[in-house]
């Protein structure tokens, strides 16, 4: 269809337009639809293994640690194990996505903003207006009910914001699988604030328990995020529908309070977070991570999933 504009770019088409989801697009970002990014891969992937060795050398070398480590320098040093995750990801992934990256000032800021909703809003509204701690804890289908509808709802709705209210309608938003790319950023963003906090309000860790408790707590933020994303991502380039991104929202809830009740009992249950249960729960998590992520992206990179 002639005189049509593209909706990534807006530029004018010459000629007939490429149609894909119901919408317009040039040439140059039809062929992206498709593409399928490498370095985001590698990224989640060296995310998952490498937290887990990360927990492993804490965990193991935490007693030595502790002789050396009290006070103030404790909480330092778990102030840095809270930073990790999101430090790994981006390096590996800017180290690994070089054919076509995305601006780098884009992501870290998404990642920023989701870090400063989490403690503007996020966590208030949780801890201090619903104040979830105080009653959601006597039964478990309280517990699974507030992990849903109100932790998980907030948590996942501000990140969802966090992209969609900033980057959303930038050019630089212009394949699908850039959703996933800027969730997790927000994810990890809202995850970083939740392990600071955890550490400034016990004075320090444990380095072994807070390195667990900090891996398994990023890749699940992470992983519910990059669900939010890939809503998102075909949201942009398709039309999907006024309950397409609601869906989402409240697909991410669900993970969010089903993971969150499910790491609550563990806890309740005495199954301390050994060196080795722990280390297998933290797999589990990352193994669901990373299918998922896997099955979102490749239906992501597919044009023919329009229809899907």
């Amino acid at each position: 269809m002639a005189g049509e504009t593209c909706c990534v770019c807006n530029k004018s088409i010459a000629g007939a337009a490429r149609m894909f989801g119901g919408r317009s697009f040039c040439d140059d970002h039809y062929a992206r639809l498709g593409q399928n990014r490498r370095g985001m891969w590698l990224a989640m992937l060296v995310l998952i293994i490498g937290l887990a060795a990360f927990v492993a050398a804490v965990f193991f070398g935490a007693p030595a640690l502790r002789t050396n480590l009290q006070g103030p320098w404790l909480t330092i040093a778990g102030l840095l194990l809270a930073l990790v995750p999101a430090a790994a990801w981006l390096g590996v992934f800017y180290l690994q996505d070089r054919a076509e990256p995305e601006p780098k000032q884009f992501v870290i800021g998404v990642f920023i903003l989701g870090v400063l909703l989490a403690a503007a809003v996020g966590q208030p509204l949780i801890q201090d207006v619903f104040g979830v701690n105080k009653w959601a804890g006597g039964s478990l289908f309280l517990q699974l009910l507030a992990g849903i509808c109100i932790v998980g709802v907030t948590q996942e709705f501000l990140k969802y914001a966090a992209v969609r209210y900033s980057i959303f309608r930038s050019v630089e938003f212009d394949e699908r699988i850039d959703g996933i790319i800027y969730g997790a950023a927000a994810g990890l963003g809202y995850a970083t604030l939740l392990n600071v906090q955890y550490v400034l309000q016990n004075g320090g860790v444990d380095l072994g328990i807070g390195a667990v408790r900090i891996a398994v707590i990023a890749l699940a933020h992470a992983s519910f995020a990059g669900v939010t994303g890939y809503f998102l991502g075909r949201a942009k380039f398709e039309n999907r529908g006024p309950f397409w991104l609601p869906a989402g929202l409240l697909l991410a809830a669900i993970l969010n309070g089903v993971v969150s009740t499910l790491l609550s009992e563990i806890t309740r249950s005495g199954l301390r977070p050994t060196p080795l249960n722990g280390l297998i729960f933290a797999s589990v998590v990352a193994a669901a991570t990373f299918l998922t992520l896997f099955i979102i992206m490749r239906r992501s990179a597919r044009p023919g999933a329009a229809s899907a």
